[in-house]
């Protein structure tokens, strides 16, 4: 039987850790390499192998993410009532939203006059576990077919043009960098929470394989079956063009380039495709590494057991040291620079940067550095009870 401590998984806890892991190289290659705001480094006929796959792997990282906070919240409903779970997701998705607005959103900015709000993932987050906190009152039947229709069904809106526009319609469904104005300030919606909710959704659903008394046995052949299915389906449906994704693949002059078209799929909103190739694969990670509990994974693992600890941190590092080099090419402190995509990045222009391996440098030194400040944070969080910890 796997090791449980207080219901926690080490699997879950070690495909967490993975995929923050990979998020941080996603935002290093945002902060410090030279390419990032000139051109889309999935976009084929400019990007490189390198780059491409560098991008490409980090669209792991949310999909998962949210999937196991489902989970997650399925394994806190076995120790807590339904009152006190509904309370529980209520404050801590409104206290999620708060940090996207303020502390995450200083973080990408370093802009104390806030003239843009980004709704990025911690939104999404955020606004899927209140929304959580009404929706585990019904039946389990019904939030799985919820979830199925929401993550399935919400690409029939591609065609349909009236669906593409308003405030109400970017906040659920489209997102994609979409602006609107609020007063004197832009807001700027990137993740659409209708297709997060729906993947948390299923994520709960799918928490039930991993209650203490369910056969492990059982669960990895299960992992198996709906990951090799997912990816199966995945395959199919990309391969035929009909549905699942706003975006078709195009043959290109090259094997690679075509292949590079056909791997890439919607991530803003995501799209049914892209949570099958990556809900798909983490199903036969978890399946792959249900039993693994030695001393990487052990270490991996500490990164998942404090994700939200670890996801501030590491952007106001990556920012502050963003701004030190910024200085360091020969600006001023005080230099305004100007904006990109319509966001005030604070020390970053476009154009500006480092190579790739730098990139990667700066996020080994950045991670490995980190790691004994989440071991902290993760003993603390298991010798102590204070009830504030439950919401870091």
């Amino acid at each position: 039987m796997q090791a449980i401590t207080k219901l926690r998984i080490y699997s879950l806890d070690l495909l967490r850790g993975l995929v923050m892991i990979i998020m941080v190289l996603d935002h290093t290659r945002d902060f410090f390499h030279f390419d990032t705001f000139l051109h889309d480094p999935l976009d084929a006929n400019t990007t490189s192998i390198y780059l491409y796959l560098t991008r490409w792997v980090t669209n792991f990282c949310a999909p998962v993410f949210v999937f196991l906070a489902g989970i997650s919240i399925f394994l806190q409903s076995l120790r807590k009532s339904k009152n006190e779970l509904s309370t529980f997701l209520f404050k801590r998705g409104l206290w999620l939203i708060f940090v996207e607005l303020v502390i995450i959103n200083f973080s990408w900015t370093f802009d104390i006059t806030f003239k843009v709000f980004i709704l990025q993932v911690i939104w999404a987050l955020g606004i899927s576990m209140f929304l959580m906190g009404v929706l585990i009152r019904l039946p389990y039947q019904l939030i799985l077919t919820l979830g199925l229709v929401l993550v399935c069904g919400h690409n029939l809106l591609d065609s349909v043009e009236s669906t593409h526009h308003g405030l109400l319609w970017d906040l659920a469904r489209n997102g994609n960098f979409a602006f609107h104005a609020i007063g004197n300030r832009q807001l700027v919606i990137i993740y659409p929470f209708a297709p997060w909710l729906g993947l948390m959704m299923l994520g709960y659903c799918f928490g039930k394989i991993y209650a203490p008394n369910f056969s492990v046995v059982k669960r990895k052949k299960l992992l198996m079956i709906f990951g090799s299915a997912l990816l199966l389906i995945f395959v199919l449906l990309r391969y035929s063009n009909i549905y699942g994704d706003p975006f078709l693949w195009i043959n290109q002059d090259t094997t690679i380039k075509t292949l590079m078209s056909f791997f890439k799929v919607n991530k803003y909103p995501p799209s049914l495709l892209f949570m099958c190739i990556t809900i798909g694969s983490a199903l036969l990670f978890l399946a792959l590494f249900e039993n693994s509990n030695n001393k990487f994974t052990r270490a991996i693992s500490i990164y998942g057991r404090v994700p939200f600890f670890f996801y501030i941190i590491h952007f106001y590092l990556l920012h502050l040291l963003c701004m030190i080099l910024f200085v360091a090419r020969g600006h001023v402190f005080g230099e305004v620079t100007p904006a990109v995509f319509g966001i005030p990045f604070g020390f970053m222009i476009a154009g500006e940067g480092y190579s790739l391996i730098t990139v990667y440098v700066i996020w080994t030194v950045l991670v490995i550095g980190l790691y004994p400040l989440c071991k902290w944070f993760s003993d603390l969080k298991q010798r102590k009870n204070y009830w504030w910890l439950s919401y870091l």
